[in-house]
C-alpha cells in the first residue's frame, strides 16, 4: 500500500515548540522545549508532539504535548474536550493498575497554542503502526514469534480486564451523553448525532444508515452492566515494554458503556487492518485477535462472558465507518481525493460492513 498519509493539520511543530516554550516558562521559569519530534505512525484526530524538557526541577524529562485538533484541518470530531481526557487519564491511574502516562499540565485556554492542551510524561517503548499498518511484514510485531505476539494479546486483553473491573463505575458517570436511556442508548444516539454531523449537507450514506437499522433490530435483550470504557481500545494505542504494556494512550473516546462495546472495537480494528492487508496480497496475522481467543481470555480474566458480539462488532465497524467517511471529506477538502458517485466509496472498509449487516461475514 503506496497512498500517501492523509493531511491532518496545517501547524508547523517548530511554531509550537516556541509557543510552548513561552507557555512551560510560567511553570517552570527557564525552561526550554528539546528534542521536539512528531509520531509518524499513529494518530488522525488530536495532535500528539512529543519532546524533552529541559530545566533541573522538571517533573520528568521525557514529555507528551496533546493538543486539540487543528480547526482548520477539517477536524474529525466536532469538539475535542481535553480537560475530560486529562481527567480520564488522572482517574484511571488513581483507581487502577492500568499503565497510563503521568499527566502534567491542563491547559484550557486556547491562546497559547491555538488550542487547549495537556502535557504528560513520555512512554517509551514501541507501538504497533497504523502506517503502515502492524499486519504488514517489515515492522516488530509481525516479526515476532507466536509466542511473542501470544503473550502482547493476553497482556493486553488483560488491559481491559483491569479497567474495567478495577474502575468505579460511579467515577465513569460524568462520560454518559446527555440524554435518557441506557448506557448503550445513550452512545448509540450520541453516534447518530455524530453520524449527522459529519454528512451535514452532503449525501447520507445508505450503508451506515442501514447498519443503524441493523443495530435497532438486533438490539441486546440484556446490555449488561456499564463499566469505564476506554472507547480506543485498540493495540494502536500501547506502548509496549518488549511485548508488555508498558503505558495506554488516547482516551478521547473514553464511554460509561458495557463492556462488550471496547471488546468489540478491539476485536474489530484488528479485523480492519487484516482485511486491508488481505487486500493487499499479504496474509497479516490471522492468528492474532480472533474473536473467540479474547472473548476467551477475557471471560478466565474477569468471569464475565462477553455477549452479543455480532452486535458489538458491527457497531464497532459502523463507528469507524463514520470517522473514516469524516477522514474521506477532510482529504477530499485538502484536495487529496474526489467525492464518488456512491458515498459508501468513500468508506475504506464499506465491504466488510455491508458483510456484517447480510450475517456474512463471521
Amino acid at each position: 500500500m503506496t497512498t500517501p498519509r492523509p493531511r491532518t493539520t496545517t501547524r508547523e511543530p517548530e511554531e509550537l515548540g516556541r509557543r510552548l516554550t513561552v507557555w512551560l516558562d510560567r511553570h517552570l521559569p527557564g525552561a526550554r522545549v528539546t528534542d521536539l519530534a512528531v509520531p509518524g505512525s499513529n494518530g488522525m484526530s488530536s495532535e500528539t508532539l512529543l519532546f524533552d524538557l529541559d530545566h533541573p526541577d522538571a517533573p520528568v524529562r521525557g514529555c507528551a504535548l496533546r493538543l486539540a485538533a487543528d480547526p482548520a484541518a477539517y477536524t474529525v470530531f466536532p469538539v475535542y474536550d481535553m480537560a475530560r481526557q486529562h481527567r480520564v487519564m488522572r482517574l484511571v491511574g488513581e483507581h487502577t493498575d492500568v499503565p497510563v502516562p503521568r499527566v502534567l499540565w491542563l491547559e484550557e485556554d486556547p491562546r497559547p497554542l491555538g488550542a487547549p492542551f495537556f502535557v504528560m510524561a513520555r512512554a517509551e517503548g514501541r507501538v504497533p503502526p497504523d502506517v503502515m499498518p502492524y499486519t504488514y511484514e517489515g515492522n516488530w510485531l509481525h516479526a515476532a514469534t507466536d509466542a511473542e505476539r501470544s503473550l502482547l494479546e493476553a497482556e493486553s486483553v488483560s488491559v481491559l480486564a483491569r479497567l474495567h473491573d478495577q474502575f468505579p463505575v460511579k467515577e465513569a458517570e460524568f462520560l454518559l451523553p446527555d440524554g435518557a436511556g441506557t448506557p448503550l442508548r445513550r452512545h448509540v444516539e450520541a453516534q447518530r448525532a455524530y453520524y449527522a454531523w459529519v454528512v451535514g449537507g452532503l449525501a447520507p450514506s445508505p450503508l451506515i444508515e442501514s447498519a443503524f437499522e441493523w443495530l435497532e433490530a438486533h438490539w441486546p435483550a440484556d446490555e449488561g452492566p456499564a463499566v469505564l470504557g476506554w472507547g480506543d481500545a485498540r493495540i494502536g494505542n500501547i506502548v509496549y515494554d518488549g511485548f508488555i504494556p508498558a503505558a495506554v494512550l488516547d482516551w478521547e473516546m473514553a464511554a460509561c458503556v458495557p463492556r462488550e462495546v471496547d471488546l468489540g472495537w478491539t476485536v474489530y480494528l484488528h479485523r480492519f487492518f487484516q482485511d486491508l492487508t488481505v487486500g493487499f496480497g499479504q496474509p497479516g496475522l490471522p492468528g492474532l485477535l480472533r474473536r473467540d481467543a479474547v472473548e476467551r481470555r477475557y471471560a478466565e480474566l474477569t468471569g464475565h462472558t462477553p455477549r452479543d458480539m455480532e452486535f458489538h462488532t458491527l457497531y464497532a465497524a459502523l463507528r469507524h465507518a463514520i470517522v473514516m467517511l469524516r477522514i474521506a471529506y477532510r482529504q477530499v477538502h485538502f484536495g487529496e481525493a474526489e467525492v464518488p458517485a456512491d458515498p459508501d466509496g468513500l468508506i475504506l472498509h464499506h465491504a466488510t460492513l455491508a458483510a456484517m449487516v447480510r450475517g456474512s461475514y463471521w
